[in-house]
């Protein structure tokens, strides 16, 4: 089963409320598109933070083994994989190559937990050059951090 993904991450301020968006697109054998969008709003996060959840929320929403053709807007994620920063922060006890922390490690565990299952390539998008489904994620992001969306939950893992 093929997915393509997209996602994106809003916060205002940075810190500040924030919240993510996700497209999902998978087309039938009947040759059928079908979409599932997924946002939520947090009252007190980062960007990287939303961008990290876009991400996870994604591929949490995936109900069996797919293949995932997953778009972003941030190189923060998509370098994570694209250039195995993630497996050197691993072998580095979650260090950065600089021996500092790596910034939400909570967010890492948990994507890299929902990535599992799945074959996963990671695809950068421009942000905010009116991609389809790029802008859509973002209107749900922006809409979901303005409150405007649903309550705004609590980021149980932000520090700060």
């Amino acid at each position: 089963m093929r997915v393509v993904a997209y996602t994106d991450g809003s916060s205002r301020g940075n810190p500040g409320p924030g919240g993510y968006g996700a497209v999902l697109l998978y087309t039938d054998p009947n040759g059928v598109t079908h979409t599932k969008e997924l946002s939520q709003g947090y009252r007190r996060t980062t960007n990287n933070r939303m961008e990290l959840m876009g991400v996870i929320a994604a591929l949490e929403a995936l109900r069996r083994p797919c293949q995932v053709e997953l778009h972003s807007d941030s190189q923060y994620v998509v370098n994570a994989f694209n250039k195995h920063w993630v497996e050197g922060w691993q072998k580095r006890g979650w260090k950065t190559a600089s021996k500092q922390p790596v910034k939400n490690p909570d967010l890492w565990r948990r994507l890299l937990q929902a990535k599992r299952a799945h074959e996963v390539t990671f695809v950068w998008v421009k942000g905010h050059a009116g991609h389809q489904y790029n802008e859509r994620c973002d209107e749900l992001a922006t809409t979901s951090a303005d409150g405007l969306a649903g309550p705004l939950l609590d980021d149980d893992g932000f520090e700060g």
